[in-house]
């Protein structure tokens, strides 16, 4: 794919806004590259396009998942692929030709690092395998299983800490599925999606304080369009709590204050802690993984100059 447009950020840093406005401009589309964004239900809780937004221009892999479903960077990455060879990523409303510009947006660095540097391709694992290594996790701790992984693929076992319970399971689940070692998936690299000599690499580096502003007002936005309900009807689901949408900030905390664990006020104030932890934890991922063909977008920069060269050149 030749000419994508990539914009990255923590979030509430604006890159949503930035990426829709280049959009309406440009005659493109937009494609969520946003882990949680993908799940359906959470409309407002991880901050989707609203009706008024997805008027403005097209857009793709938004709420297509169900929460049941323990969406991967391989899943994300194997739906674009299917935009793309199935046109619609290239093509006008009517289905004919087009070079419309395709913009990558949102907060997930893999997404953004296997969209531009490819993914190794490790097979998609059985749910009785991830509930079987799940349940075993809960049963005999990260430190037991760092153990058993040791003794089965020391390799990888010697990469990982003994607390680092996430990677290990994922470790383990895929030598259970595949009879291979996670570090043997990992060596065979695919192919990068987009051009990298033609695409524009951004990422929004907004100024801190400004940011926890912006956080502190949306998630109090976010209560007001019935984020408390989305909360309930994601519970109403009764799914593991594992799953990567139990995780979405927001719903934990919120969901303590709806079983009367915590007082709604300090639910409100824990969710808004998180959120700006995330934040953190983005931007840092950002500066220090993301290479020097990402253009970095700071406090001061004018984004309207930038818009107008943007669409300048994808003419």
């Amino acid at each position: 794919m030749k000419n994508a447009i990539l914009i990255a950020g923590p979030t509430a840093s604006g890159k949503s806004a930035f990426a829709l406005d280049l959009a309406e401009r440009k005659g493109g589309v937009i494609v969520n590259t946003d882990s949680m964004q993908g799940y359906s239900v959470l409309d407002v809780l991880t901050a989707r396009p609203g009706a008024a937004d997805l008027a403005r221009a097209p857009h793709f892999l938004y709420g297509h998942v169900h929460p049941a479903t323990a969406y991967s960077t391989g899943a994300w990455l194997r739906d674009v692929m299917k935009l793309i060879d199935d046109g619609t990523l290239s093509a006008r409303a009517d289905g004919t030709p087009s070079a419309r510009p395709v913009i990558f947006v949102g907060g997930t660095g893999l997404y953004f690092r296997a969209l531009a540097e490819g993914i190794s391709e490790i097979p998609d694992i059985p749910q009785r395998i991830r509930d079987r290594w799940r349940y075993e996790l809960k049963e005999q701790g990260a430190v037991k299983l760092h153990s058993l992984l040791l003794r089965e693929d020391s390799a990888a076992a010697m990469t990982l800490k003994p607390t680092d319970s996430q990677r290990i399971v994922r470790a383990l689940e895929v030598l259970d599925a595949s009879g291979r070692s996670i570090l043997e998936w990992q060596a065979q690299r695919g192919w990068p999606l987009i051009d990298r000599e033609s695409a524009r690499f951004f990422v929004i580096e907004p100024d801190r304080a400004a940011l926890v502003g912006r956080i502190e007002a949306r998630f109090d936005r976010m209560l007001d369009m019935g984020a408390l309900d989305e909360v309930k009807r994601l519970v109403a689901l009764n799914l593991n709590p594992d799953l990567p949408a139990m995780k979405a900030i927001g719903v934990r905390e919120l969901q303590a204050a709806m079983a009367g664990k915590v007082g709604f006020p300090e639910a409100i104030e824990l969710a808004k802690i998180a959120t700006r932890q995330y934040a953190k934890r983005q931007a840092t991922w950002f500066r220090n993984q993301l290479g020097p063909e990402w253009q970095r977008l700071r406090p001061g920069d004018d984004l309207e100059t930038t818009i107008r060269q943007l669409v300048s050149i994808t003419t």
